[in-house]
């Protein structure tokens, strides 16, 4: 009790009510909050997924231009104005081919020299490529490639090649250019979440076309610190120090040295999540409030109930008669008619009382008057002082065996079997040579105590003088049910047999012992007791009614 006192102080009923209203609600925000959380942590999963679908979808929207590009290499490369350096026919058909397409054609010797170029007119004087870098991975590798994003000289903007290298005539490479500009046309944001935005990164990390709100411009360096850690063919890019509260998909195109990203915050992506959230603590602390308002109102009325139902038990204390109280609360009213009750069952109480008083004073003379019996037939047998107190204590201790087996059962009786093993609880020793037998039923508690008196005494004299003084010894103990003639209710029959013990001989005197075997048990249960001392061994019969022993 002390203990539960101090998790739970002395409050008020209100006190008390508020705090579990707050108990209450407190858990139902923090398992919504963690539901709320785990929903954020899957739609967190899924924004990955699709931050990198959609780099992928980017980059496969950009290897189709590029492979478009290549497309048209090759089919130029086969051109016969080509083969026979007809370079101003070839400017004519291919600038008419492409000129609705932003596309431009670039044909160039082992050198870089520009043998023609659609951007300009045919014969119009040309230099070296802009960027020879390119032309020389094209010519060692000896594929179609993609070069990085620069300025080109002769147009002045941003721009791009896609080369294929030749070995025709004075051409040693075939180049198709493009104005980064146009190709940003197809780097578009639709689809993203609100806020995202798109860029095509060339192998040097450059930027070679972008759109949306943090657009880059041609040429710059995307994020110096990120590019190494784009290694794998796609993926998802996090840190909380480069990109707080962002992410970025990226994706390698297909059998060119360019990357795809998409990048953008996380919010705008689950803004309904941050909705939620909002909702949650504002609705949250409403909802609170309001609870804590209803707890305080209901507190209110409980407690005006419980003071009305103390002052019933105050006065039903003083000694006088209440009457029930009418409350809104249910379990009050009928604590009330209770207490009502139980004042006018005072007086019932106080003489049930005064007769379990003189039932107790009845039960205890009874107990002092076999005792005092007991001692007187133990005195008449002579003897020390020490041998007579032995003898008191041990039929004492048989006698409290009974009382205490009562007691356990609030006097209403006890099992034969279980009085029985209480008896025999004194003689351990012995416990192995004894044989129990009989349908088990409940004792009355006179019977209890008269029955185990007998008993007591049956298995004291074997131990001294009987079968079970000796480790051969062995004794019977049965209960049977008879029927004789001469009674028309049911009878039960009791047996002690002893064998295998020492000669038996016929006492030459009546002790207490055989007092309480004989008389004691033939007058306690209005039954006939025949004793037989056989040399083979006791053999002790009770032939009773059995009314006198079951409990009804």
């Amino acid at each position: 009790m002390k203990r539960s006192l101090r998790f739970f102080p002395k409050a008020s009923i209100g006190t008390y009510l508020i705090a579990m209203a707050v108990a209450t609600a407190l858990p139902i925000f923090a398992l919504v909050a963690l539901l709320l959380a785990q929903l954020e942590d899957n739609q967190r999963s899924i924004l990955k997924r699709e931050t990198a679908q959609d780099a992928t979808a980017l980059a496969r929207s950009i290897d189709r231009q590029l492979q478009d590009m290549a497309t048209t290499l090759r089919l130029l490369s086969t051109s016969p104005e080509l083969e026979s350096n007809d370079f101003a026919a070839f400017h004519a058909r291919t600038e008419t081919a492409l000129r609705a397409n932003t596309l431009y054609v670039i044909a160039v010797d082992k050198i870089g020299q520009q043998l023609l170029n659609t951007r300009r007119d045919f014969g119009t004087p040309l230099g070296k490529t802009a960027n020879m870098p390119s032309l020389q991975s094209v010519m060692t590798s000896g594929r179609i490639e993609a070069s990085d994003v620069f300025q080109g000289t002769t147009s002045g903007e941003w721009v791009y090649n896609v080369t294929i290298p030749l070995d025709v005539g004075q051409v040693a490479a075939l180049i198709i250019t493009q104005n980064a500009k146009d190709l940003a046309k197809q780097v578009t944001t639709e689809g993203l979440p609100n806020g995202w935005s798109a860029a095509i990164i060339d192998q040097g990390g450059h930027v070679v076309a972008s759109s949306g709100p943090t657009t880059i411009n041609f040429g710059e360096a995307f994020y110096p610190n990120i590019m190494p850690s784009l290694i794998a063919s796609s993926g998802v890019y996090e840190n909380k120090s480069v990109l707080p509260k962002a992410m970025l998909g990226y994706a390698q195109i297909p059998g060119w040295s360019w990357k795809a990203v998409v990048w953008g915050p996380v919010a705008t992506a689950q803004s309904s999540i941050l909705t939620t959230w909002r909702f949650l603590i504002i609705g949250g602390i409403a909802l609170l409030l309001l609870a804590i308002l209803a707890a305080y109102v209901v507190a209110r009325q409980v407690r005006g109930t419980i003071r009305s139902i103390a002052d019933m038990a105050n006065r039903m204390g003083e000694g006088h008669i209440v009457a029930p109280i009418e409350t809104s609360v249910i379990e009050a009213n009928q604590v009330a008619v209770a207490l009502s009750n139980a004042s006018f069952d005072r007086s019932q109480t106080e003489d049930r009382l005064h007769f379990v008083m003189n039932e107790l004073v009845h039960r205890t003379k009874n107990l002092l008057t076999l005792a005092q019996a007991m001692m007187r037939q133990l005195a008449k047998q002579g003897g020390t002082v020490e041998e007579f107190q032995a003898a008191v204590a041990h039929r004492l201790d048989g006698l409290a065996r009974s009382i205490q087996l009562l007691t356990s059962e609030q006097w209403s009786g006890a099992s034969l079997r279980r009085m029985i093993g209480i008896h025999l609880e004194a003689f351990p020793e012995a416990s192995q040579q004894i044989e129990i037998s009989g349908r088990d039923f409940v004792l009355t508690p006179d019977a209890v105590q008269n029955l185990g008196l007998t008993l007591h005494e049956l298995a004291t004299n074997s131990i001294k003088y009987g079968a079970l003084s000796v480790p051969q010894g062995h004794v019977r103990f049965e209960w049977t049910d008879v029927q004789e003639e001469e009674h028309s209710e049911p009878m039960l029959r009791f047996t002690w047999e002893e064998k295998n013990g020492p000669p038996v001989k016929t006492p030459k005197r009546s002790g207490f012992g055989t007092t309480v075997i004989r008389n004691h048990a033939a007058a306690a249960f209005s039954g006939v007791v025949e004793v037989d001392f056989r040399p083979e061994g006791l053999l002790w019969t009770l032939t009773c009614p059995r009314r006198t022993l079951e409990r009804a």
